[in-house]
């Protein structure tokens, strides 16, 4: 869930063109770790074979939870030192390993919770994102708060592990909800201000810049819609 800083590519003057290309990249970068995420969750869940894999034992799936977080901080920490093709192949591998750890929301909820949790979560975020677009406010501002925010956030989780609180599981929710909301807003007013300084030529850049910053609203994607589930949806019986 951590939340990382972009390289800062920046050359040029500011132009709506620049706006319009680099997000038409991030949101097709985001959509594609989406479709990926949500294919290999849905094999997964569906095959005996691989239910059996990862979930007979834990090893198997701490693997694939230690591999995850390995490459997002790699991918993240040295984005500058790899082509924006592969940074994209990167982030879709990272994406096809999440969809493995995902498989339990379709093992655990049901159908309709699934699909009600994932509109609700593409409405919220589309409409934090389209706010942090087009508001005149310093949303990049938010970032101190945000960041302590999700520092707490993770320390209760890792509280609630061991003291199994249901009403404590609620609260924890209801402010990963709001945590990530406002993270969606303000990595995408990151990603503007970037966009804003980014000359037109360098095509390298940008790409890299678009796969850095889709892997952020990913992230604030897939989180914000496990802790919808988590507080709205039905398990399976």
């Amino acid at each position: 869930m951590a939340q990382y800083e972009y390289s800062p590519y920046i050359s040029g003057t500011s132009t709506l063109e620049m706006v319009n290309t680099l997000f038409r990249k991030v949101y097709q970068y985001m959509a594609l770790g989406l479709i990926l995420t949500s294919l290999t969750a849905w094999i997964t869940a569906s095959s005996p074979a691989m239910i059996r894999m990862f979930y007979g034992s834990t090893a198997p799936l701490i693997i694939v939870a230690v591999a995850e977080v390995g490459l997002v901080i790699y991918l993240s920490a040295t984005i500058s030192k790899h082509s924006a093709s592969a940074s994209l192949l990167l982030f879709s591998v990272y994406s096809v390993l999440n969809g493995i750890t995902c498989s339990a929301v379709l093992l655990v909820y049901t159908a309709q919770s699934v699909y009600t949790a994932f509109l609700s979560t593409a409405g919220m975020f589309g409409a934090m994102s389209l706010y942090a677009l087009y508001t005149k406010r310093d949303i990049t501002s938010w970032g101190s708060f945000l960041q302590m925010g999700l520092l707490g956030l993770i320390a209760a989780m890792v509280i609630n592990m061991f003291v199994g609180s249901s009403a404590a599981e609620t609260v924890i929710s209801v402010i990963g909800i709001v945590i990530f909301m406002g993270l969606t807003a303000y990595d995408t007013a990151k990603i503007k201000a970037l966009a804003d300084g980014m000359g037109m030529n360098d095509d390298e850049a940008v790409g890299k810049v678009a796969v850095i910053g889709a892997l952020s609203l990913y992230l604030d994607f897939i989180n914000l819609f496990l802790y919808l589930i988590r507080l709205f949806g039905k398990q399976r019986d």
